[in-house]
């Protein structure tokens, strides 16, 4: 445990977890951030994230723009929050093939194995704080992630918040840029920005990411692969078992799994400049989410795919907070 450190004026403990994932040799490392001063643990105020199919926990939800990351100020706000790592990823355990040539083995780590890993780290987070239910969250291929886990296993969830969740689509994929697929793939993590920025019109780009923000995102989502650093310069290893689901589901037209399972409330967030989840296939996912509890819609003006980096993060970050927050129920004739 490091020592407390504060944002906006709560002091915040850091605690790097490594959670055994089932398999030999393979460790799930996750990151856990609270206030200092947080001894009740509940339900309604614990949290577990889960990344998308490119970029790390560490890389999306804890980069300390101005300061403050996506789990800093969650944690500022009274939250207990868990961000894992899926194996293959971040500074959870890789499997051995990822340290051969990519074309020498299949693609590594589907959503299957991605499901089985937040399953492990939500049943280890129950035995560690006493509880039930958590929250969950997900981001892109994390959103199908936690949501087929929701849809399976609704008992141990109290609520749902999804941030532009892959869907079926009749249109090319953009993750999918095709070809035969290695069991890994390497992401020019330095060249990405003008791909990111192109995703959004011409006359927002300038503003889109606050300056300063790209390089500091890059240098920490490098650091979190440092095998790449003497082969691989600037390159980051990301698997390919999601893009070979994305072929096998997504763009086959075949559900991955049923959002009309999910029983519990549900919020979807999308950015107005999201490339990678247009308007439409996240419309789709929210009218599939017609069992939920109660669901709701937050769309981000002036975003994209990557709101979580950008300059309105903030919006979206309180829209989860006060999803997580609320207590609501629809309302019954009396």
């Amino acid at each position: 445990m490091s020592n407390p450190y504060n944002v906006n004026g709560t002091d915040i403990l850091f605690d790097e977890l490594r959670v055994p994932s089932g398999t030999a040799g393979i460790d799930l490392y996750v990151r856990n951030k609270r206030p200092a001063a947080l001894t009740a643990f509940t339900a309604e105020r614990t949290i577990i994230l889960v990344h998308g199919a490119t970029f790390s926990s560490g890389s999306l939800y804890d980069v300390p723009f101005n300061g403050m990351s996506f789990l800093d100020f969650l944690a500022s706000e009274g939250f207990d929050v868990f961000a894992l790592d899926v194996r293959g990823y971040g500074l959870s355990s890789r499997p051995p093939e990822m340290d051969q040539p990519g074309d020498q083995n299949p693609p590594l780590v589907n959503t299957d194995t991605g499901v089985s890993d937040l399953g492990t780290v939500v049943d280890h987070v129950l035995a560690l704080r006493g509880l039930d239910r958590v929250n969950i969250f997900g981001m892109s291929w994390g959103g199908t992630v936690a949501g087929a886990y929701v849809s399976r296993n609704a008992g141990k969830v109290n609520k749902l918040a999804l941030l532009a969740p892959q869907w079926l689509s009749d249109q090319p994929i953009p993750i999918d840029t095709g070809g035969a697929l290695d069991s890994y793939r390497l992401v020019p993590v330095r060249e990405s920005k003008t791909r990111w920025l192109n995703t959004a019109p011409e006359h927002g780009r300038a503003t889109l990411i606050p300056e300063g923000w790209f390089e500091q995102w890059a240098d920490f989502t490098l650091a979190e692969d440092p095998w790449s650093d003497g082969r691989a310069p600037d390159r980051l290893r990301a698997t390919n078992g999601p893009i070979e689901d994305i072929r096998n589901y997504w763009s086959a037209g075949r559900k991955y799994y049923d959002p009309g399972e999910i029983r519990v409330p549900a919020l979807l967030v999308h950015g107005e400049w999201d490339f990678d989840v247009p308007l439409d296939l996240a419309r789709a996912i929210f009218l599939e989410l017609r069992n939920a509890t109660y669901r709701k819609w937050v769309e981000i003006g002036e975003a994209t795919h990557l709101v979580l980096l950008e300059k309105n993060r903030l919006l979206a970050y309180k829209a989860v907070r006060d999803f997580y927050r609320e207590d609501f129920a629809p309302e019954v004739a009396r």
